[in-house]
Order: C-alpha cells, then structure tokens, then sequence
C-alpha cells in the first residue's frame, strides 16, 4: 500500500468519514482538502447495488456538463468525404479515415476521444477494444453526425460506465471552478444515473458517493433516498 503524504493526512483530519456531507458542503471541504499546486480535476464515485453482468444493469452512457469539466480534449475523427469536412469545420484536432486507423495500428494515439462513422468501424476493434479507446454507439462516439460529435466533446461531454464491482466514476470538473459550477455539475450527473435505474434492482440503489480532488481525501456525499 503506497504511504499518504504528511499533506495528505492533514487533510484528511478535516473530513468526517461517518458523515455524509450535502454537496455545497462536500465540494467547499474538497477545496479546503485539495493540497496540490496545480489545478485539480474532481470526480464524483457512485458505490452502486447493480450486477453488471447482466445486460440490462449495465450502467452506461454520455452527458455534456452544463459547465464543461475544464479539461481539454484531443479529438480524432475518422470519417471520409463530407463528414471529414464537417468534423474538421467543428474543430476536430486529427481528421482522417485509413491513414489515422493505419497510425492507430501502428500504435499512435495522441488523442483522447475517437469518433467514427459506422462504415469506419471495422478494422478498429483489434487495435481500441483493450485500450477502452472504442468509439461506441452508446456513448454517441459512433454517428453520421460527426460535427454535433465534435461539438459535445469540446464543450465537455463526459462518458460514464460501471466496471464490475458495480463502481462508476465520473470527472466533474476542476477545483478552480465556482462551488455553484460544480454543484450544477454534480446534480446534473446524478440525475442521469439516478434515471438509469434498472428495473431489477431491489431496496437502496446508490449505496455511497464519495467526492474528490487529485490526490486529496474522499468526502461522502448525501444519497437521497
């Protein structure tokens, strides 16, 4: 187990761990608790009571932020004619179709989100699928539209997915956003995931959130009931 830092325990001093804080509380404490000198990013972690080995509890999706997550994306989109034109007039950093997926074969990916059109996808999934690189119909990172696309991603769409042990964790912006920004941000998450209830599931659904910063203390969040 690696050693927390002397910073570290003395943040974490201030927060109350048999507590669950409201999130105006949780996100001005993670300010207080962020000890690093350069600007944090904050994630939410939802604890959920779903079996992912179940299709229809397999939580997953995108969202566009109301306020962006502060971070900024490289995008890459693979796509030929007049799509490649419109991925290029709304701001893709790489625009290509066989040349970027021979790059990619060749081992490049100095991208951060891949965006295709479904005629494009073929010889991808070798290469993407071990890396969670894939573009996904799911996540709208597979489409015709690739413009709107490109735009969602620079605005700040995020993706979310629960890994097996029912875990899902999501970015929602930077320490140095206003405390109402991060709020906005948060309720507007958690109601997309609280929306995506499965049917199957029994009794308490989320069963903890905790915010934090880079390398600083989680803080538990109030689940509504």
């Amino acid at each position: 187990m690696a050693k927390k830092s002397k910073r570290y325990a003395e943040a974490a001093k201030l927060v109350d761990s048999t507590r669950q804080y409201s999130i105006e509380e949780a996100v001005a404490l993670m300010k207080e608790t962020s000890t690093v000198k350069f600007d944090a990013t904050v994630e939410l972690s939802f604890s959920l009571n779903v079996d992912p080995r179940h299709a229809d509890q397999q939580i997953r999706g995108a969202m566009v932020l109301p306020n962006g997550t502060g971070k900024s994306q490289k995008v890459a989109v693979v796509a030929q004619g007049d799509k490649a034109k419109a991925a290029q007039e709304a701001g893709a950093d790489f625009v290509g179709d066989m040349d970027i997926i021979e790059q990619i074969q060749k081992g490049w990916f100095g991208f951060d989100v891949l965006i295709a059109t479904p005629d494009m996808m073929g010889k991808l999934g070798r290469v993407l699928g071990p890396k969670g690189l894939m573009p996904n119909p799911k996540t709208g990172t597979v489409t015709m539209d690739v413009a709107k696309a490109v735009d969602e991603v620079k605005k700040g769409k995020v993706t979310y997915r629960v890994d097996r042990e029912g875990n899902l964790n999501v970015i929602i912006g930077k320490a140095s956003f206003d405390n109402d920004k991060l709020v906005e941000n948060f309720k507007a998450i958690y109601g997309v995931i609280a929306k995506a209830r499965p049917a199957a599931v029994k009794g308490t659904y989320m069963k903890k959130i905790v915010l934090s910063s880079t390398m600083g203390p989680g803080i538990p969040v109030t689940v509504e009931k």
